[in-house]
């Protein structure tokens, strides 16, 4: 598959490696409502900030939606929007690569983007996602009318790229049935079923399995003669077939489910009951702005809800509404991490799912942190009426800390044993470790082998001989496990040949940490 170059392509590849490990330290006078509440609001540039989630989020994300800098050689308040192309990409790339991590094996990820970078942008995720796996291109009408300083064409609309982790495993809601949609179904037989409309009852010979089937083998059982009430003989149009073939035909018109026109005088229609089909419709692929919202709505909800703060590129909350719809099912978790203004977390809030949210600088305490206060208080901006939000729940705000390993490669003493022990969980395993695991020195059995940490006197007993040296007398206080060990420690007394007769690998502390 041909992928994009740009300058400094090869050093963007390994920046995610590159990035260094940090904790993320609460902030206790910024988190807001119950002390128990999963959402987090995280202050601090979003690849390291990413990077410092993999332990305890990988594989955890259904939904990640994104509203990126457009690069659109414009100036912006909060963010560097003029950035050069290939800066662009690089600054991209290795946020991608974190971002799939996260992402469950069934999860999918939503980017917004114009013209300037949109096409580029593209390319670029087809080789971090896999171009099997993109859904859809996503036409948002951003803009009601046009705009009166246009050259040639206005611009009224924003591209919303979707990719699965794995197509094949994931699966979107539906929309709800407008009333237009719902008034094509009608009942003048007064049929029992209730509600329904005439269905084509012929297929082109080149799409569906029966027209591919004609097609292939010169002959169908689907081509036959039908004769309406009023004695007319009807064969399909020329280069189609019926959707069913003679015995099929007559189950249908003994069930009452075969017209002829309103009269008995038209071609042969099927039935289709509205009590019949899903309760909603698939979405498609062009979303208007009379439906999920515009910017000048976006601008007046975050006027109305922070007249203070006001932020200018938001995203209307009815368009997160119908992303998070479609993508997620309550207590389902969303990261937007280029949360802006706030608004993903904040409907993601509203519809009860939980949120990470990643914004860097100032505004993350000056812009976020009071709208999603709000929310917790029950605003009645946005969405709410319409999702009856009255208020609740609560969040943690954290900020980036210090690096696990410093440059030298050694551990910051700062390092407590659950920090170091989700690293190297995942580091071995690339699975996440629950925020909650038990304090033991048994981190986990993945895959039939058991993960020890000897680290900061978890057995109880501070000296480096007793509590970080793996020694026999050691290794018999250690949770047993009937299967390879791989046993991480400052240091040991036993011989190579003693650890692979008790099945046990031995990586010291920290030279044979992977930074992953």
């Amino acid at each position: 598959m041909p992928w994009l170059q740009w300058h400094q392509r090869d050093e963007d590849l390994k920046a995610t490696a590159q990035t260094p490990y940090r904790l993320l330290q609460p902030v206790q006078s910024l988190a807001y409502g119950d002390e128990d509440a999963p959402n987090m609001l995280i202050q601090g540039d979003n690849l390291q900030a990413l990077k410092a989630l993999l332990p305890y989020y990988a594989g955890q994300v259904k939904c990640i939606f994104i509203d990126p800098p457009y690069n659109t050689k414009s100036a912006f308040e909060h963010y560097d929007d003029n950035l050069e192309h290939a800066q662009w990409l690089s600054m991209m790339y290795p946020r991608m690569v974190l971002l799939r991590e996260l992402l469950s094996e069934d999860g999918s990820i939503w980017i917004t983007l114009d013209d300037n970078e949109a096409h580029y942008f593209k390319v670029m995720c087809d080789e971090v996602f896999g171009r099997k796996n993109f859904v859809a291109n996503v036409i948002w009408q951003k803009a009601y009318g046009p705009r009166s300083n246009a050259h040639l064409i206005s611009d009224s609309h924003d591209h919303v790229f979707v990719y699965a982790k794995q197509k094949d495993l994931a699966k979107f809601g539906l929309l709800d049935r407008s009333d237009e949609q719902t008034a094509k179904y009608q009942n003048p037989d007064n049929d029992p079923r209730g509600l329904w409309k005439p269905e084509n009852s012929s297929i082109s010979l080149l799409s569906g399995q029966r027209g591919r089937q004609f097609a292939q083998t010169g002959h169908s059982e689907n081509i036959f003669e039908i004769i309406g009430p009023d004695g007319t003989k009807h064969l399909p149009p020329k280069g189609r077939c019926w959707v069913f073939g003679p015995a099929k035909f007559k189950n249908l018109l003994a069930d009452g489910r075969i017209v002829f026109g309103r009269d008995g005088t038209g071609r042969p229609s099927v039935k289709k009951f509205l009590s019949e089909i899903s309760q909603g419709v698939l979405p498609q692929s062009v979303w208007l702005h009379d439906e999920v919202g515009h910017n000048q709505e976006s601008s007046r909800e975050i006027r109305e809800i922070s007249p203070e703060n006001p932020f200018s590129t938001p995203k209307p909350e009815r368009l997160l509404q119908r992303i998070i719809r479609l993508a997620t099912n309550p207590g389902d978790l969303i990261l937007d991490s280029f949360l802006g203004s706030g608004t993903t977390a904040a409907v993601a809030h509203k519809m009860g799912r939980r949120w990470i949210g990643i914004e860097m600088g100032e505004h993350a305490r000056t812009h976020c942190q009071p709208r999603l206060a709000k929310v917790v208080d029950g605003e009645q901006g946005g969405i709410s009426a319409a999702v009856g939000w009255q208020g609740g729940g609560g969040f943690r705000f954290y900020q980036l800390g210090p690096k696990v390993f410093d440059d030298r490669g050694r551990i910051n003493p700062e390092i407590k044993f659950e920090h170091l022990a989700a690293h190297i969980w995942f580091a071995e395993t690339g699975t996440a470790r629950s925020t909650r695991a038990m304090k033991s020195p048994l981190l986990g059995v993945h895959g039939g082998t058991a993960y020890y940490l000897l680290y900061n006197g978890i057995l109880g007993d501070l000296t480096l001989a007793g509590g970080n040296m793996l020694t026999l007398k050691l290794l018999a206080s250690l949770p047993a496990h009937d299967g390879p060990m791989v046993i991480y420690g400052e240091g040991t007394n036993l011989s190579d040949e003693r650890l692979r007769s008790l099945g046990i690998t031995f990586k010291k502390t920290p030279n044979d940490i992977r930074a992953r």
